[in-house]
């Protein structure tokens, strides 16, 4: 008897080491990226609060004694806490490309936008920003474009929804880290409340030369094959997302809350059925995803898609260029008018 209660005090003290473990780095990776304070001090608590981890193993497994894990326990309490208070703002000293957030009003088939990004970028930190109102009309949306921007993460990619109107005009929808001026991105954290997240509409000669021609990212475009009640709706729960965030801040999520999340669950709104997928996760391969869905252009292999589909020169070339959002269209198939589908 005495035997087995060794073993099974020792399986419990084990289950308890691995979930303090797990929590405590969870925990100092919350205060890193949240505590308000100069670096040296965040270091320091962020060392005490490990060294707290570290004393309650220490007294289980030399002194068996709970003791450690239930100070530990109300540490833990006490930090969820604070993090639980911890809110979503839109007032903060944002970047200035994402100074404005983009909202909607709905008129009967009329939509306007309010501060539609049009910035005119020659580096990354030398630009003319540009906020504009602009109407679209609902009755003259024929077309969605699905653009993934790579910059070298493995399986990742930047999700961006363009949407094409019948007089050659584009707007690209983008779910953005709405990141601070002193502020970068970053996945990790992204993972811990460290951005606000925002919906912005933009000129594509704006949001993707941005990222193609600036910072040197991939770019792959692909014509969306959905119906035109479907296409209406993504667009308008676009602008439905913008607006309530306008109205109800909310934080990034690396996983949960990012530019591929948040256009999966209001296209499962819209259409329903959708199955989860890994590659909801690796971003890069959302392609796939859509084209085993039949929502790419029929008639072509993936990979044909995916070599046809690459901006990133055509958009170098094409740079400030007027008529961009053509340039950058030539030779994709259903996005451009002069590629015929194969018999």
């Amino acid at each position: 008897m005495s035997r087995l209660r060794s073993i099974l005090t020792t399986c419990l003290l084990a289950l308890a080491s691995i979930t303090t473990f797990l929590s405590a780095a969870w925990g100092a990776m919350a205060l890193w990226y949240q505590l308000p304070f100069p670096p040296a001090v965040k270091a320091a608590l962020v060392a005490a609060w490990v060294l707290i981890a570290m004393t309650a193993l220490g007294l289980a497994w030399r002194e068996r004694s709970w003791l450690g894990f239930a100070a530990y326990a109300v540490a833990f309490v006490l930090l969820s806490i604070w993090w639980n208070t911890l809110a979503p703002s839109n007032n903060r000293e944002w970047a200035d490309d994402v100074a404005s957030m983009t909202s909607g009003t709905i008129n009967g088939n009329l939509v306007t936008l309010q501060n539609v990004r049009n910035f005119d970028w020659r580096s990354e930190t030398d630009y003319t920003p540009r906020w504009e109102r602009r109407d679209y009309d609902l009755d003259r949306l024929v077309s969605a474009d699905m653009i993934l921007s790579s910059w070298g993460l493995p399986g990742i990619a930047h999700t961006l929804v363009s949407f094409g109107f019948d007089d050659g005009r584009y707007v690209t929808f983008s779910v953005e880290i709405r990141k601070e001026k002193t502020e970068s991105f970053s996945a990790i954290g992204g993972f811990f409340k460290d951005f606000e997240m925002s919906v912005v509409a933009a000129d594509e000669r704006d949001i993707v030369r941005v990222r193609t021609n600036i910072r040197q990212e991939d770019d792959h475009l692909f014509r969306v094959q959905v119906s035109q009640p479907t296409l209406r709706s993504l667009f308008l729960a676009y602008v439905a997302e913008a607006n309530a965030l306008v109205h109800t801040p909310r934080f990034y999520h690396t996983v949960t809350a990012n530019c591929t999340t948040i256009v999966y669950h209001m296209m499962a709104r819209i259409v329903g059925g959708l199955p989860m997928d890994y590659r909801l996760l690796l971003s890069s391969k959302l392609d796939g995803y859509v084209y085993d869905a039949g929502a790419l252009t029929q008639g072509y292999s993936l990979e044909t898609l995916r070599e046809r589909g690459r901006i990133t020169e055509r958009a170098r070339a094409a740079d400030a260029d007027p008529d961009f959002s053509t340039a950058i269209r030539r030779g994709i198939p259903g996005a451009d008018p002069a590629v015929t589908p194969p018999h």
